[in-house]
């Protein structure tokens, strides 16, 4: 049996907001997925085939990006999906999760058309993982005039995600309930568009309309990129029990507006991150970094909390088997110290400082991935195989 071990880990982040650091330096990997934590004296390390010395860095569940608009293959001008995909990795994204193929040139609106773009991606990500990145994609637009079966037989094909209410024709509350309803029958993740409009074709959302079609994910809750109102970002917040997406794409204040309404009223469980491309942002890789950088230096909250808002807070939603270091789960893990040169001592206390941690190392079902992030700053102590 392939065993991956990892000593001398200064810091275990779990995933869990609940209780988001663990004791022990070290971690056993089995098959690709967490076999035990611990001190190394108590865990079960003989016989492993690698071992990786973590230098007293920390290890954290890889990063889990809620909000991708990918297209299978490279077929868009927007951005080089397969590309982007293996960037985001760098990054840390070790999952990520389609929000709508809705940048497709020539994207089919039929129903017919709709059906079949959801399901040729769903297959064709299953089929695909680029640099190793779990895709999760099929994410269909809704269109007026689906029925319910249309949703059964999606679902019978694999599709298990909705994107973006209202990026299609349709756009108000009324017309989206049932299909919401029908989604959530055949066991559909469902995500709704909020703010202004973002593409040519979509419309602006308002609390009331997401209440009405009550889907799981208030997607970028802080605009992507014109936000809501201020007040009913504190009604979603208050009045419902969806998962309110943060993205990097969206609107600052409105995203800091968030997370405070969320830590005051005990609601910060329900927030997971994601980045949103392409935009009009642009494509940034560092996406999900940048958004746990940015809330662990401006909010009263633990970045190790924060942390959580993009890994098992997202796990749960999607009740995906990663995002956790839990004996059982994949072992999707990244290595990642404060940057060379910054204020803060180890990794968490640089995303408070304001830095963007280097990643010294990403792992994907206990296989390296990643050794040295091309795309952030150098880590101030490497991870190395010995």
């Amino acid at each position: 049996m392939a065993k991956t071990v990892i000593k001398n880990i200064g810091t275990l982040i779990s995933g869990d907001f609940s209780n988001p650091l663990l004791e022990g330096d070290t971690l056993v990997i089995e098959n690709g997925r967490i076999l035990q934590t611990g001190y190394w004296k108590d865990c079960q390390t003989e016989g492993a085939q690698k071992v990786i010395d973590a230098k007293g860095s920390t290890v954290a569940p890889g990063l889990i990006d809620s909000h991708v608009h990918p297209v299978f293959g490279d077929f868009t001008p927007r951005q080089r999906t397969v590309d982007f995909i293996d960037s985001e990795l760098h990054g840390g994204v070790t999952t990520m999760i389609s929000a709508g193929e809705v940048h497709l040139p020539g994207r089919p609106k039929d129903i017919v058309g709709v059906k079949a773009l959801a399901i040729v991606a769903v297959r064709s990500f299953k089929n695909l993982r680029p640099s190793g990145v779990k895709v999760h994609a099929g994410a269909p637009i809704l269109e007026l005039g689906m029925v319910e079966e249309d949703f059964a037989e999606m679902a019978q094909a694999g599709v298990k995600l909705i994107g973006e209410i209202g990026l299609g024709s349709v756009k108000e509350g009324k017309d989206a309930a049932p299909m919401v309803r029908w989604a959530k029958k055949y066991g559909m993740t469902v995500t709704i568009h909020t703010g202004g409009p973002s593409i040519a074709g979509s419309n602006a959302i308002n609390a009331d309309t997401v209440m009405e079609a009550s889907p799981h994910i208030v997607g970028h809750i802080n605009g992507g990129h014109t936000s809501m109102l201020l007040k009913d970002i504190e009604k979603l917040v208050t009045q419902t029990d969806m998962a309110l997406e943060i993205v990097h794409c969206g609107n600052i204040k409105a995203a800091l507006h968030t997370l405070t309404t969320a830590r005051e009223t005990g609601n910060l469980h329900r927030i997971i991150i994601g980045n949103d491309a392409p935009s009009g942002t642009g494509v940034i890789p560092l996406g999900i970094l940048r958004v746990l950088s940015f809330l662990s230096s401006f909010e009263e909250v633990a970045p190790e909390q924060i942390f959580a808002m993009a890994t098992g807070n997202t796990a749960r939603v999607h009740n995906l088997p990663v995002g956790f270091i839990k004996p059982g789960y994949e072992a999707d893990l990244i290595i990642i110290d404060a940057p060379i040169g910054s204020a803060g001592k180890d990794a968490l206390s640089a995303l408070k400082a304001g830095d963007l941690p280097g990643i010294s190392m990403v792992l994907i079902d206990g296989e390296i991935k990643v050794q040295k992030s091309r795309n952030t700053p150098p880590a101030a102590r490497m991870a190395e195989v010995s």
